[in-house]
């Protein structure tokens, strides 16, 4: 069990929507929930830091990017329950479309991996985050 499970209040989370010529950046998750599923790069919140600031540190320390943040794409809730109906996680996410300013993409920290995904095959992630991401494409053909 981790320190975010089963939590006594929600977990601000961040994730970062990351375009380069029709793709989008995946990392792998090495850490629950979703541990071994592609997703955003992304994660907690510190104590201190403000949104933009978890958002670039999340980025930088899963994927090695320097990335600045553009819009807020969307901010929803993420609850998982256990077997037995109680909240094992609960994350209130803000989700950032980011333009990378500097770096090389190279999995890292919490990521098991990282892959620049096409847009028309995103099959493999879940829905919620394959609707993130056309959502923040449509705000970036629109910028």
């Amino acid at each position: 069990m981790t320190a975010r499970e089963y939590p006594e209040r929600p977990i601000v989370g961040v994730g970062a929507v990351i375009f380069d010529n029709g793709r989008v950046l995946l990392v792998k998750r090495g850490h629950a929930p979703m541990q071994g599923e592609w997703s955003l790069p992304g994660g907690a919140l510190e104590v201190g830091e403000t949104l933009e600031e978890g958002i670039k540190r999340e980025v930088l320390e899963e994927t090695r990017l320097i990335v600045e943040a553009v819009a807020v794409i969307e901010v929803f809730d993420r609850i998982s329950r256990d077997e037995h109906g109680r909240v094992q996680f609960h994350y209130v996410l803000v989700d950032y479309l980011c333009r990378v300013t500097g770096g090389s993409a190279a999995s890292a920290s919490d990521a098991a991996d990282l892959c620049w995904a096409p847009l028309d095959d995103l099959g493999t992630i879940a829905p919620f985050t394959r609707e993130v991401i056309l959502k923040a494409a449509k705000i970036s053909s629109s910028l």
